[in-house]
């Protein structure tokens, strides 16, 4: 029975994208904008108020992953949009 459990929880990934997002999804999309340019404010703050150029140098490699992250996701969904329209 928990073997069971197991094969339903781990299926296979959509093989196409649908064609609505939900409310759920729209949220969770959103989430994901704030909490990446939050970071990418973050880290910038910190690095330039740190005086380690170690640290700080860090600290802006990781703004520049969120940044880059962040902007993945709005040419994503401006690529989806113009799809859909």
């Amino acid at each position: 029975m928990q073997q069971q459990n197991q094969s339903q929880m781990q299926e296979a990934p959509m093989s196409q994208v649908p064609n609505i997002v939900s409310t759920k999804d729209q949220l969770y999309l959103s989430d994901m904008l704030s909490w990446n340019l939050n970071a990418c404010k973050k880290a910038h703050f910190f690095a330039q108020n740190c005086q380690t150029p170690e640290i700080q140098a860090a600290l802006e490699e990781a703004g520049q992953m969120h940044q880059r992250h962040y902007n993945k996701l709005l040419k994503h969904l401006d690529t989806q949009s113009k799809t859909t329209n």
